[in-house]
């Protein structure tokens, strides 16, 4: 084991101080909170690009508020928990949780500025002169006002609940992001003063369609103009809008649990019930009600948040989802994967094709459907094929693949599927599909402890005439169609039968009761994985200013791997980064990280895809892992991640030129300064990656079909 490696523990940065750990300290690191909000800063500077079709930029605008909700649910809920527990313990940047919580808050206090400046003075008006409004109800007609009370007395007011704050009526519960209004109601006989909530219906469109698909009023603001009907007899006062997000996340006591299905369930329950971590208000701000508010909801002042703009601003999903075509990028439609699609629209035998060589697939460029989908389906329907076994971390609502596995289970074929239950946000429905598993007989696996799989895998096992024969699928992303739709993920269908060895033992271990054993090729956390990437950056350091690392993450956190990539850059190697989201180097920083530049990369699809690059051709070829892997703590040290080699000299071909690609970007691309900056790119090469992806996929099928429609005697004329 080499030196550096004796240190690989999470929470550890190194035995010993080298010159640049002395000169830097723990300034040589960004902090990971602020990294993520950021990351949410850039998705804002997509919602206000003028040349992105409006109802796109609405889109990032929801993506961006749903974005911030997960950070207070789990992020800033951490901090919370930590320092009500007396944490002090600093971050790789030097930030106890206090100094950490309060930065935080001041960076989402500017971003809560800019999204009201954008929404209110950009995006609002923007859809207007499109012919979509959003409506205040003063700037409704007397006649609109008329009919929209009617649709209230119909629609709205029989599913509406007041609860009202008294001795014998506690202060309600207020469920987690949902809109309400905390109303003063006064009796006039008796002189009495209540407050009382109503819970906006979540039942409900958020917007309220005054004439179909162009004018919309907030659902909230149509039951503010009609509280008076909701207490007869009384005088109603003020009333502030709010909005609440409570800490969401699990905290499974796995050692303790006889059954982890019956303990996640029951911490489920207790999700709905987390404490609050913050509330947001709405101009114009009640000073006496939002005080109850904070009394009553048990927060602090520092847990504020008011906004100009509609709260809950996911919300906007609905409008983005508005059927304007004209108004939005024109859509994607995944194309017939080359070397696996027929001119008839349908997936070559899968098999017989692996035979002849591995296959490398990108979504959404490449359709999920004939390529994943299909090989899970044919899989469940061939005779030959004796057993499947898989890795499901999140999947879709109706899935084909699940649907796949449930069928060969009935064929009687051998199916075991390790449904990661721990996978945040998604843990209720995975809870929901290993029922359906193994009602079907799929052996079933919900989990490891202490460990979170994450590794997208698959594995078949087929009858053969020399024998059983493993083909595997490994990927970057999940088996989910809809998400393939939207996120770029490359995976590779390989028969190599060493890399079947190494899946079929990994499936032993998360199924079975036994070790880790040798893999000979994949790398596996938190076995081989860590140690294996700080090997090939050393292997680079010795080449020096020949040496060459470039990494496409969606996040790049762990201490170890970033010191390695500094010492690599004080040798000279040309270390370039695209991270999508996380990122705690810093980059150009004179006697730090001169040669490490950084970028990230936002467009119509969610780069998401895992690509690890050492070497350059000119000193023997770049040697390309890709998987499931971030280059975070919890990735190496706390989940099972799989990253394979790709050894196909056309396929890493293809890498470099994705890679080359990703790195010469300047539409898409922003990129870090020395200051931790991150500045957009308006460069006049007009390279971009996903524009550019989109016409290679287009005549890679192209070429590929008119191949698969050559009579194959004719086939080598033809290429």
């Amino acid at each position: 084991m080499s030196s550096h490696t004796k240190s690989h523990h999470p929470g550890q940065h190194g035995v010993e101080l080298n010159a640049l750990e002395s000169a830097f300290g723990r300034a040589r690191f960004a902090n990971r909170e602020l990294s993520r909000l950021q990351f949410a800063d850039r998705l804002l500077d997509l919602a206000s690009d003028e040349e992105v079709p409006v109802l796109d930029r609405v889109k990032f605008v929801a993506i961006y508020a749903d974005l911030v909700d997960e950070f207070f649910q789990v992020r800033v809920a951490n901090l919370e928990d930590q320092i009500a527990a007396g944490v002090t313990t600093r971050s790789p940047d030097g930030l106890r949780p206090k100094e950490q919580l309060k930065a935080v808050r001041s960076a989402v206090h500017a971003l809560t500025d800019r999204q009201d400046a954008l929404v209110s003075s950009a995006l609002l008006p923007s859809l207007s002169s499109a012919g979509i409004t959003i409506q205040t109800w003063a700037n409704l007609s007397h006649t609109e006002q008329a009919d929209l009370g009617v649709r209230f007395e119909r629609e709205i007011f029989p599913i509406l609940t007041p609860l009202s704050v008294d001795v014998g009526h506690p202060f309600p519960y207020i469920s987690d992001r949902s809109i309400n209004l905390l109303v003063r109601v006064n009796d006039p006989k008796s002189g009495e003063s209540r407050v009382a909530r109503v819970k906006v219906p979540d039942v409900l469109p958020r917007f309220l369609e005054i004439e179909e698909g162009t004018r919309f009023i907030p659902l909230e603001e149509l039951i503010a103009e009609h509280l008076a009907r909701l207490f007869p007899g009384m005088e109603v006062g003020q009333h502030q809008i709010f909005r609440i997000t409570r800490n969401a996340d699990l905290v499974v006591e796995e050692d303790e649990a006889d059954d982890l299905l019956v303990a996640l369930e029951a911490e489920l329950r207790r999700r709905r019930f987390g404490h609050a971590v913050r509330i947001e208000v709405a101009e114009p701000v009640d000073g006496n009600l939002l005080d109850t508010l904070l009394r009553e909801l048990d927060l602090r002042p520092d847990q504020v948040f008011t906004t100009r703009a509609l709260l809950g601003l996911s919300a906007l999903w609905g409008i983005a989802s508005l059927d304007f075509p004209e108004l939005k990028a024109e859509p994607w439609n995944p194309l017939p994967p080359a070397g696996i699609s027929t001119p008839e629209g349908g997936t070559v035998d899968l098999f017989s094709a692996l035979q002849h060589g591995d296959i490398l697939v990108q979504h959404p460029y490449d359709s999920f459907a004939m390529s994943v989908e299909a090989f899970i389906t044919q899989a469940a329907n061939d005779p030959d094929v004796l057993g499947i076994k898989q890795t499901l971390y999140r999947t879709s609502g109706n899935s084909p693949i699940i649907a796949a596995l449930v069928h060969a289970a009935e064929q009687g074929k051998q199916v075991a599927a390790f449904v990661e239950l721990k996978a945040r946000f998604d843990e209720a429905a995975n809870i929901g599909w290993a029922k359906t598993l193994e009602d079907s007989g799929v052996h079933v696996v919900y989990g490891l402890v202490g460990l979170k799989t994450h590794s997208k895998t698959a594995l078949i096992l087929r009858r053969e005439a020399d024998g059983i024969r493993r083909y595997c699928h490994i990927g970057t992303g999940n088996y989910n169609s809809k998400t393939a739709r939207q996120y770029e993920d490359l995976g590779l269908f390989t028969a190599d039968p060493v890399i079947g060895e190494d899946v079929g033992q990994l499936f032993n271990y998360l199924t079975g009761f036994s070790h880790h054993v040798t893999y000979h090729r994949l790398l596996v956390s938190p076995v081989t994985l860590r140690s294996t990437i700080l090997e090939k950056i050393e292997e680079q350091c010795a080449l020096g200013p020949v040496g060459r690392i470039r990494l496409k993450l969606n996040g790049l956190t762990d201490p170890v791997i970033i010191d390695a990539l500094y010492r690599a850059s004080a040798a000279q190697v040309d270390v370039q980064l695209c991270v999508r989201s996380l990122c705690c180097v810093r980059a150009q920083v004179p006697g730090l990280s001169d040669h490490i530049a950084v970028r990230s990369i936002a467009g119509e699809f969610l780069e998401h895809s895992r690509i690890y690059a050492f070497g350059c051709p000119e000193r023997g070829g770049e040697e390309f892992f890709i998987g499931s892997a971030d280059l975070m703590e919890r990735n190496l040290d706390r989940r099972i991640e799989v990253l394979t080699p790709i050894l196909q000299v056309d396929l890493r071909d293809r890498l470099t030129r994705l890679l080359d690609l990703v790195f010469t970007d300047d539409q898409q691309a922003w990129v870090l300064d020395g200051a931790g900056t991150w500045t957009r790119l308006h460069g006049d090469g007009d390279i971009s990656l996903q524009a550019e992806l989109k016409q290679e996929a287009i005549l890679r099928s192209r070429r590929w079909l008119e191949v698969a429609s050559t009579p194959v005697a004719d086939r080598g004329l033809a290429t």
